[in-house]
Formats: structure tokens, sequence, C-alpha cells
């Protein structure tokens, strides 16, 4: 098998930041041991690649890969929920096949060629059906694949599914689908994160190899965190946006899930670049962003050293839990030992971050999600008069907290309202990117946790919407700049069976996503004492 199924219980790291006192990653287990500086090589490894390597080298046939995938998948699904649709066995089957008959004729195969591949339920997909997580689009198949979409089945990639998300990416925990709620594989009483929890999920579960999702506000980001896989939000404009169903279209980008910052980047590279389809895509040539995975084997025990690291004051302020901060501190003191020059920075419009985008993102949506009125797009309900049909489709086909988003954007766009909430909204989005600007011109990356907690329970903040918007902090900011962002797990925090993992986010300037590649590759592959699989793997293989 190319995934382990050993599963070491977390360990503690004690790590110095700026202080003679040891700080604790918090841990599951209550006695912290003290880890050998020197650096040593992670058990983490790109499967991307190594599902190339044993196909190229006929250990495996791309059968046997694909079997071993879809067992696990048909065990572990019923616990976790990650999958809206999922394609035939048949089918994925049969595409395995055609690929073991190329190989075996010594025809070029592409870089993604036996990869399973889950796709957001917001991406449109023209062989199975794309819902959003609505009951307004319950059985919708559009007649086209969205461009990521389709540059992954033209690399060779093999689509297992369409993932669970909240409705139109509005949400923190996926818990608002229409259809099904997802649980986290580290602890099935607990959400994945949102929007994007069922991509998350699936990568976390070994479900599939890499995922595609979509981050509005930090919908790749956070559930990345909860459930301890890497996450890559890119610029934007870096990829193209044609045939994702749009929320809010200034701020959404379509991102990547892979259990390495490795996977995560050779995805990247399969579905960046302009497309004349989407005219927000960028015409900026593409790097290689698999030159950033160099050797683990470092022959100097410093490899980023030089490199400017800004840790957001803001960020581990009152509201952050305190193993979380443990945890991000430490990883501060990881980067380090590695040779980074660390400082603090303080960016004093971070707070105003979560309500501006909230003005934003709802305002775009009530404009976006206009289209869905039973008419032009939407199941249809039955009425007697056009104004009935509108309110009785859109009332039985939309959830609480999409029609509370229309609700709000509606009213931020009204007439008396408009400059003292979009404007001014508009107005600290621009002070924001400024203040990012600023800071990043004298350091290389910042670096913040991805969410204040880690995982609660699945429940916990469903009825306190408040509470579950200030989860967002971290991330929106982000989203209002354009920037790059990569999370990448760095700890873990009591609970749950074996703990839960923590994340790491690293921000960049805008089209520097393999700056963030080559940190994030050499951060991961020198991290000692964590491996990232969930006991939900080990018991089920």
């Amino acid at each position: 098998m190319l995934i382990s199924t050993l599963h070491q219980q977390p360990r503690s790291l004690t790590r110095h930041f700026h202080s003679s006192k040891p700080i604790l990653l918090a841990s599951s287990q209550s006695q912290p041991i003290t880890t050998n500086p020197t650096l040593s090589q992670s058990q983490t490894q790109s499967q991307i690649l190594s599902i190339r390597h044993s196909l190229l080298s006929r250990n495996q046939t791309a059968t046997q890969l694909i079997n071993s995938y879809l067992t696990r998948l048909k065990l572990t699904e019923p616990q976790l929920n990650s999958f809206l649709h999922l394609s035939s066995s048949s089918t994925v089957l049969q595409q395995a096949r055609e690929l073991d008959d190329k190989i075996n004729r010594n025809e070029p195969i592409g870089p993604l060629a036996g990869v399973l591949v889950a796709v957001k339920d917001n991406l449109c997909t023209a062989d199975m059906p794309s819902t959003g997580g609505s009951r307004i689009l319950d059985g919708y198949r559009p007649p086209y694949d969205a461009t990521a979409v389709k540059r992954v089945k033209e690399l060779g990639g093999i689509v297992v599914g369409k993932t669970n998300l909240d409705e139109f990416g509005m949400g923190s925990t996926t818990e608002s689908s229409g259809f099904k709620v997802t649980a986290n594989p580290w602890d099935v009483s607990r959400v994945p994160g949102g929007s994007s929890g069922g991509s998350a999920a699936a990568v976390s579960a070994r479900q599939c190899v890499v995922s595609l999702g979509s981050d509005t506000g930090g919908s790749v980001r956070q559930p990345a965190s909860f459930c301890g896989v890497v996450g890559l939000k890119p610029t934007y404009g870096r990829v193209s946006r044609f045939g994702l169903m749009a929320y809010a279209s200034s701020l959404d980008v379509v991102g990547c899930f892979g259990s390495s910052v490795a996977d995560a980047g050779i995805l990247l590279h399969a579905i960046s670049g302009h497309d004349k389809l989407d005219a927000t895509s960028s015409a900026r040539e593409v790097p290689d962003f698999t030159s950033q995975f160099v050797s683990a084997n470092f022959p100097d025990s410093k490899p980023l050293k030089g490199l400017r690291v800004g840790l957001i004051r803001e960020t581990l302020d009152e509201g952050v839990d305190s193993g979380v901060k443990s945890v991000i501190n430490g990883a501060a003191s990881h980067l380090e030992e590695l040779g980074c020059v660390l400082s603090e920075v303080s960016l004093p419009s971070f707070s105003l971050g979560l309500p501006a985008y909230y003005i934003l993102a709802s305002s775009e949506s009530s404009s976006n999600l206009s289209r869905y009125d039973g008419i032009r797009y939407g199941n249809q309900s039955t009425a007697d008069e056009l104004n009935a049909l509108y309110s009785d489709s859109r009332d039985s086909g939309f959830g609480s907290e999409v029609k509370m988003r229309i609700l709000m954007g509606t009213y931020a766009l009204s007439a008396g309202y408009y400059d003292a909430y979009y404007k001014r909204a508009q107005q600290v989005r621009t002070v924001i990117l400024d203040s990012f600007k600023a800071a990043l011109a004298s350091n290389d990356i910042l670096i913040s946790p991805a969410s204040p907690s880690a995982a609660y329970k699945i429940g916990e903040k469903k009825h306190d919407p408040l509470a579950m918007y200030a989860g967002d902090i971290m991330t929106v900011n982000v989203n209002l700049a354009g920037l790059p962002a990569l999370v990448l797990p760095c700890g873990f925090v009591p609970g749950g069976p074996a703990g839960l993992p923590v994340g790491l986010q690293m921000i960049s300037s805008a089209f520097e996503e393999e700056k963030l590649l080559r940190v994030g590759h050499i951060f991961e592959q020198t991290l000692q004492g964590c491996t990232f699989v969930p006991p939900l793997i080990t018991d089920s293989i």
C-alpha cells in the first residue's frame, strides 16, 4: 500500500519562541517530551509521485491502486459522509484499465495519471450531478466541466465523486449542506470545517489522493486545519473560476487539498493558467511549482536561512485557544531552527476584515443567487402566478443560512444603506490590502493560525451564527486582499481518540505560490513527532 497503515500516537514538541521558557505544542498526552534539535526527514511524501513511480515501474497496476482506494472509501464513507455523489465503480475501474493498457503499450501518461480526485460539488461536472449542496439544484447536471475539472481530466486524473459542502459555500462546518452533515475523520463527532468540509475529509481519510475545493473566506484553509491536511488557496486569478458556482465573485477561488505540500502544489500546477472563458483569470505565466519540492536530505541544517517570517500579532490575541497558541508558537520556533528570521508584525486593520468580508460576500451573493428562481435555474415549485412561483421556489430550495445571507446582502445594497455598509466595506478592503503590502515589503511570508480553535463538536455552533462567523477571522483578510495562502498541519491539541490537528497558515505576496510551497515543503519534511494520519484509517484497512 502507498499509504502507511501505521498510526503513531501524537507526541508533544518542546520549542522556543523568543523566550528562554519552553513552549509546549499541545498534545493529547499529558507529559511533554523534548525533541532532538537535529533536523530529520518526516514520513510525509507525495502520493501523486508515489503512484506515478509505482505505475511506471510496474510495481502495481492502476487497477490495483484504484481498487485499494475504492475499498477504503466504501468502508469509511458511511461514517464520514464526505461525498454527495460517487462515480460508479465500473466507470472508475474502466478508466484504470485503459491506463494500464496505455502503460503496457509504453505510451506517455499525464502527470495525474491514476490519481483519484474528489471535486467539491459547486464545481460543474458534465458526467454527474452538480448541486452546490443545495436542494434548489437537486438533480442538476451541467452540460460542461468547470475549467479546473477539465484540466484535471486532461492530465489523467480520475474524478471519484463530488464532495459535500455548506450550501453554495455559505458556512464553516458543512452543517448547512442541504443534504447531509460530514464528519471529521479525526473524531466523527466533530465538524470537518467548511465550506469545503467534504473535500478535506475525503483527503484526510485517504478516500482519494487529492481534491478540489473553493475558498471565498477560508473554505479551503479552515477545513484543512480541522482535518490535518494541506490546503492551498491560490492568488485570485491564478485559477479559472469558469464552472464554479458563484457565491462572491470578487472573493471566490478554486483551491487544492492534499496529504502533502507536494500533492497540493502538483494539483495547483495542473489547474492554473489563463482561461479565455474567465475574464478574471490571469495571463501571467505559471511557474513550475514542482521544482520547489527539493529532497528532504538537506545538505544544510538551515535550508531556509535568511527567510524573513512575520508572525501576525493580532492572530494570537484573546479569542484564540491556548492550545492553538502553543502549537503556532512551536511552529514558529521550528521555522527559526530552519534558519528563518522571525519577527512579530502588527496589522492594525486585521479585526476589520471580518465585518467587511460578511458585508461584501453577502452583498455579492444576493446578486449571484438571484438566478436561482425556478425559471432560469433551479427546481420549480407549482404556483398560480409568477411572483408566487419565484418566492415558493426559492423558499423551498434554499436553506436558512443562504436565506439569511441573501437578506443581509440585499439590505446592505439597498438605497440609504449602500454608502454606510457596502461602500465602507470596500474602503476597509483597500486598507487591508495596503496593510498586507506593507507587512510583506519587510517580510517574505506572514504566518498565523488557520483557525482560532481545533475542530469542535457537530451542532456546537449551528445555532450561534456569530460564533461560527468569528471562526473565519484568521482567513477572510487574505481573500479580501486576493493573496495566496497555504495551510499545513503543524501539531495537535487534546481531543478525540488521538488528538486534534492544528494548521499553520502561511501568506505571501500575490502570485508567489512557489515561495509558499518551498517553505511549506521544507517545514513538513523536517517536522518531528507528528504523523497526520487519522485513527479512522488504521481501523478501516
